[in-house]
């Protein structure tokens, strides 16, 4: 597929939609009441510090809803009025937390499900009206909702359809796309759905190995072809059909998945640059290697503001997000770095009944730890992923101070 093309007769379109309806200010009015808190206000006014009984909550000085998922839930909100009577449908979660989407369920707003690992569209009908989330959809996904005749709402952010910009471009020069990313997750499956050529590194391990492939292949037939097969098996599902990486990974350019470290990112990018230049030699370099920045600044100023949060004196972290939310895992990634207890939870309703918490660590499921908060004075960080309004950090705050009150619970 032609996916410039297509993507240009789709913004052509009269049933595609890539701004709002003209609703701003009584939607405006409408997320300020439903997600905006006064407490959170007075805790930034207050150097992002504030003590009720034996508990002190230091904030990061960037967290919560970003400028992207900000704008996708308006523009969802604004679907609901503009479309009062028509049926709507998200072909996905519009931002990773779990308040948000229930929402919108509430506005009788559809949500596709996935059946077996497929996104069932069976339910969705010419007139139907369908959002896209502010991740994105991928390319098959969009052009089966315009050939159906449906109108297309597209909240897909800014900064992520500046990395499809930048994958059309290694496509024009064929080169392949090395997305920094996890395979599986729905803005990489949109990503990698506008590369002719692709292969997801989830982290710079993966992408050592592949730089190593890159630069020590065996001297034996036999041993390359049984590198080869070894590389294709721990790539299994993370790379476009038919890719091959003898041939593939000769001229590469560099995309990411928005919300991962931006730290790795980089290294990553420098790793490959490194690569190519020593397989080539540096007079080459531009025509086996294109690296442009597609670091998104709301998850690069999060980050930062965890890395200085993680340096000041805490006792434990909380980190509130939606538990598929790879910008929330991050974070709490950058506690666990420095050894300090985080408790990554998906909003206020998993603090309690007493002194419990309903938590996931990276790796695994929900666990419960009581006690969770020690006795004594307390300092507790306290962080939100992007996709998480601030009145869901404010309720999970209010329980920690009641918790550990000795002064009445604030109203």
């Amino acid at each position: 597929m032609d996916t410039k093309a297509f993507k240009r007769s789709l913004h052509q379109s009269d049933k595609y939609f890539r701004k709002g309806f003209g609703h701003d200010a009584a939607v405006a009015d409408q997320m300020q009441t439903e997600y905006q808190s006064s407490l959170i206000q007075t805790i930034r006014d207050n150097h992002y510090s504030l003590t009720r009984g034996h508990a002190t909550i230091k904030l990061a000085k960037a967290f919560g809803f970003c400028w992207g998922v900000e704008r996708a839930v308006a523009m969802a909100y604004e679907t609901r009025q503009h479309f009062p009577t028509q049926r709507i449908w998200i072909t996905n979660e519009i931002i990773h937390n779990p308040g948000v989407n229930q929402r919108l369920r509430e506005m009788d707003v559809h949500f596709i499900e996935v059946v077996n690992g497929q996104k069932d569209f069976s339910g969705v009908a010419d007139g139907d009206v369908v959002i896209l989330p502010a991740f994105g959809a991928s390319v098959q996904e969009m052009k089966f909702l315009s050939d159906r005749g449906c109108t297309i709402v597209d909240t897909t952010c800014p900064w992520v359809s500046k990395v499809w910009n930048t994958v059309e471009k290694h496509k024009k020069k064929e080169f392949t796309s090395i997305i920094h990313g996890k395979y599986k997750h729905e803005e990489t499956v949109a990503t990698s759905s506008f590369a002719q050529t692709y292969l997801v590194v989830l982290n710079l391990a993966e992408a050592e190995y592949v730089a190593n492939y890159i630069l020590n292949r065996g001297d034996s037939p036999e041993e390359r072809q049984r590198q080869r097969e070894a590389f294709l098996t721990k790539f299994k599902n993370a790379y476009s059909e038919g890719f091959d990486p003898d041939r593939d990974l000769a001229h590469i350019g560099i995309a990411n998945q928005t919300t991962m470290l931006k730290g790795e990112t980089e290294a990553i990018g420098k790793l490959f640059e490194r690569t190519m230049i020593q397989k080539y030699g540096p007079q080459a370099l531009n025509d086996h290697f294109l690296a442009f920045n597609t670091i998104c600044d709301a998850t690069q100023e999060r980050q930062d503001a965890m890395f200085e949060l993680v340096d000041e004196t805490v006792d434990l972290m909380l980190v509130i997000g939606g538990y598929n939310s790879s910008n929330t895992t991050h974070l709490q990634e950058i506690a666990i770095e420095r050894n300090i207890p985080s408790y990554h939870i998906d909003g206020p309703d998993c603090i309690g009944p007493g002194n419990r918490i309903a938590h996931k660590p990276l790796d695994g499921g929900i666990v419960i730890t009581e006690p969770w908060l020690p006795d004594g004075h307390i300092t507790v960080g306290v962080t939100s992923g992007a996709s998480t309004p601030d009145r869901a950090v404010e309720a999970a705050i209010k329980r920690i101070f009641e918790l550990k009150a000795i002064v009445p619970a604030l109203s």
